[in-house]
């Protein structure tokens, strides 16, 4: 029985000290649309490799990314907004943080919105007054903007907040959005649906044009993308923000 009691106690303790050498080796980001797509999923692979890190990115959008960080479950969380316009997201979204001087943000990069639609779409170009109209539902039809004579889809992205309140308040003013949209759930999610629907229209990070989707031509919009921490940059962390600014710009779309 005794032999039996001190196998099991080392085997909880080869178990525990495999689990916190396997959370040392990984990094787990919790992040929006925008840092996800424009700056960790370009740069995983070779962050592992230069780093010996292995890299989790889970995208659940900010303020959850910002909850699971409070919570520890995160190493850092990110966002394409600024840390105040964080700050004033969670407090608009019900989950005000009590102590903001209790994290450290860093800003790791900039990302530019572009309004995509399907690759076929004869549309071009969209003026700040006909993305209003669209997105309002007030412009119903390609053709009153220069397309075919066919109802127009909007697709939105419900854990992108970050980019919809910037898209909204710059485009939109305070007309509501329409109320007859796609649910998409990630940035990804909103191209995959424009990418599958000849009719539709979203927005999301630079990072997601590819030869799936056309980006038309529309007034400029960019915003800060910021990675938080509690407390400092664990030394993990730290490592990923030196290969942000470092090797991993190369991979990083401008």
């Amino acid at each position: 029985m005794r032999v039996i009691r001190v196998a099991a106690a080392l085997l909880v303790s080869l178990l525990a000290v495999l689990t916190t050498q396997a959370s040392a080796d990984e990094l787990k980001i919790g992040a929006g649309g925008a840092p996800t797509e424009n700056i960790l999923k370009p740069i995983r692979s070779a962050f592992e490799m230069a780093t010996g890190l292995k890299l989790y990115i889970v995208a659940s959008g900010p303020k959850n990314a910002f909850v699971d960080l409070q919570k520890g479950d995160l190493d850092a969380a990110a966002a394409g907004l600024s840390y105040q316009d964080w700050l004033a997201l969670m407090k608009k979204e019900g989950a005000e943080v009590g102590q903001p001087g209790a994290f450290t943000p860093v800003v790791i990069g900039k990302d530019k919105v572009k309004v995509l639609v399907h690759k076929e779409n004869k549309v071009n170009q969209l003026s700040a007054e006909q993305l209003k109209g669209i997105f309002s539902g007030e412009i119903s039809s390609w053709k009153e903007v220069g397309g075919e004579d066919v109802p127009i889809l909007v697709v939105v992205g419900k854990l992108t907040p970050g980019t919809n309140s910037m898209f909204f308040k710059k485009f939109l003013g305070d007309k509501p959005v329409a109320k007859d949209v796609i649910d998409a759930t990630t940035a990804e999610d909103v191209k995959l649906n424009v990418a599958s629907n000849p009719s539709a229209i979203g927005f999301g990070p630079l990072s997601l044009v590819d030869d799936s989707v056309k980006a038309v031509q529309a007034p400029e919009l960019a915003r800060d993308i910021t990675l938080i921490t509690k407390g400092k940059p664990s030394a993990k962390v730290q490592k990923l923000l030196d290969f942000i600014s470092g090797d991993g710009k190369k991979y990083i779309k401008q």
